[in-house]
């Protein structure tokens, strides 16, 4: 058995006697690198015990209950850029310092303040606002219009399912082949600026376009080189043009935040003033007595054509409000805006029905489908999404050009096929019934701002930033001895 030699006890620690205490500081003497980084975990437990204790305070939801709440605690009441919800979160934080520095009496005082001036302001909020007199009026009248075009519609579709001399297939197949043989027919300038919205009249005899310069010109058709009138009275560019579904009046669009309604002649019959922002889009309701106007305010307005007044400011998108289309029938409207969205309203009641997502950029155009169950949108994504109401969802989504889609517009009798433009300096041409790709028309050498389609489908109407207009007809209706569509009235 070995025997191991005993452990050695540890030597019994003994302060240091007079001179040892210089020794004993520099032992001790906490190194720099390890106070900052002790300094650096405090301040982050500092900020971890702020947030936890911001996420536990009860901060107003109302922008300017949070607006006066900073005011009172003597912090600035918004900052450069701040939206609503990043200020909400710098006054919980701020509250969060407060208490956590013992500063309660501050907040106390802060919440004393705030309570009297809600008692003495007595604020309600109200889940609706009671509309005038006249838009009650005009819900009950679009209503009656919705119902008679509805029923129309209706029997127009179970005639054509009965009707045993009526075959669908063969007249998509006709429209078509229409479309596909689309060329370009003429080219002419339409302004020294470049243009931003064109649209026929009811007969096609007349075409409008607008441009940045702050003028619309209507030109005679079917050569663009007659010009019929200069309407001149908005102090900023003009942004959209169309005319009235009911007769040869036009409405234009501006940035200097009004609308204008004119005469054929250039006579200016009403201006339609309300809007905070430049305006982006304007669109007529079927029955002609209403027009629709978007805005980069947030909101998009119905007018009365007659009187000139706002019946209706209606808000829900989030941010600028670009798109507009108003249904076949009457019944509906649509909305698209920069938040992404296509909104889907019920002008009858004033309810939004329906709310679409999938687009992942700003909504620049929406468009009905003449069966009135359909929705096509388009936007800066470079695509053109298909959306069906009655399931609520999207249909489908097409891959439409290599850039944004700047407008989507449905051929206005049937919908048998949808034409997008877009800044790839290319108009495409889609089957709507299973959205293939039937026709590109290419030929301007810049960005593509709008286009329009005439009633009978015979020619398109393209507008660019490269100051041209263009006319695109079909070649192969000449071959087959100029048959047209006929149109249903």
């Amino acid at each position: 058995m070995v025997q191991h030699p005993p452990l050695a006890r540890p030597r019994a620690f003994r302060p240091p006697q007079n001179g040892g205490a210089k020794a004993d500081d520099e032992r001790y003497v906490i190194p720099e690198e390890s106070r900052q980084v002790r300094e650096r975990q405090e301040r982050a437990m500092q900020e971890l015990l702020i947030r936890r204790c911001a996420a536990a305070m009860a901060v107003p939801t109302n922008d300017k209950s949070v607006r006066g709440r900073l005011r009172r605690l003597g912090d600035a009441i918004t900052l450069f850029g701040e939206r609503e919800m990043e200020r909400r979160a710098r006054l919980a934080q701020l509250m969060a310092r407060l208490d956590i520095g013992g500063q309660l009496d501050r907040l106390l005082r802060a919440y004393e303040e705030e309570v009297e001036d809600e008692e003495e302001e007595e604020v309600q909020y109200l889940f609706f606002t009671e509309g005038p007199k006249e838009l009650r009026e005009a819900r009950i009248d679009i209503a009656k219009y919705s119902i008679k075009r509805a029923a129309l519609r209706v029997q127009r579709a179970k005639r054509r399912r009965d009707d045993p001399d009526e075959d669908v297939d063969a007249e998509t197949e006709w429209a078509l082949k229409q479309a596909k043989g689309m060329v370009l027919d003429c080219s002419s300038f339409g302004d020294d600026r470049p243009l931003t919205g064109c649209s026929f009249s009811r007969d096609g005899t007349i075409l409008a376009t607008c441009s940045l310069s702050g003028v619309t010109n209507l030109w005679e058709m079917p050569q663009v080189t007659n010009k019929i009138a200069v309407l001149k009275d908005h102090k900023e560019r003009v942004t959209d043009v169309v005319f009235s579904p009911v007769d040869d009046c036009l409405a234009t669009a501006s940035a200097d935040r009004t609308a204008k309604l004119w005469k054929p002649d250039g006579t200016l019959l009403q201006t339609f003033e309300g809007h905070l922002d430049r305006l982006a889009r304007v669109a007529f309701h079927p029955s002609g007595k209403y027009l629709g106007t978007t805005s980069f305010d947030k909101t998009w307005r119905l007018w009365d054509v007659n009187t000139g007044a706002e019946l209706l400011l209606q808000e829900g998108h989030s941010r600028s409000v670009y798109g507009i289309a108003f249904q076949q029938e009457g019944a509906l409207a649509a909305s698209s805006g920069l938040d992404s969205l296509a909104r889907v309203w019920d002008l009858r009641t004033g309810r939004s029905i329906l709310a679409f997502q999938g687009h992942i950029k700003p909504v620049l155009s929406v468009n009905f489908s003449p069966n009135g169950y359909h929705l096509a949108s388009g936007g800066e994504d470079s695509q053109c999404r298909i959306w069906d109401l009655r399931m609520r969802k999207s249909l489908y989504v097409i891959p439409a050009h290599a850039n944004l889609v700047s407008q989507v517009k449905y051929e206005p009798q049937e919908g048998y096929f949808l034409a997008t433009a877009s800044y790839d300096m290319k108009v495409n041409i889609w089957s709507g019934r299973d959205f293939s790709l039937v026709k590109s028309l290419a030929g301007h050498e810049s960005k593509v701002a709008s286009l329009d389609i005439t009633a009978d489908s015979s020619c398109i109407a393209t507008v660019s930033h490269d100051r041209t207009i263009k006319l695109w007809t079909s070649n192969s209706k000449e071959e087959e001895g100029g048959e047209t569509m006929d149109i249903d009235l």
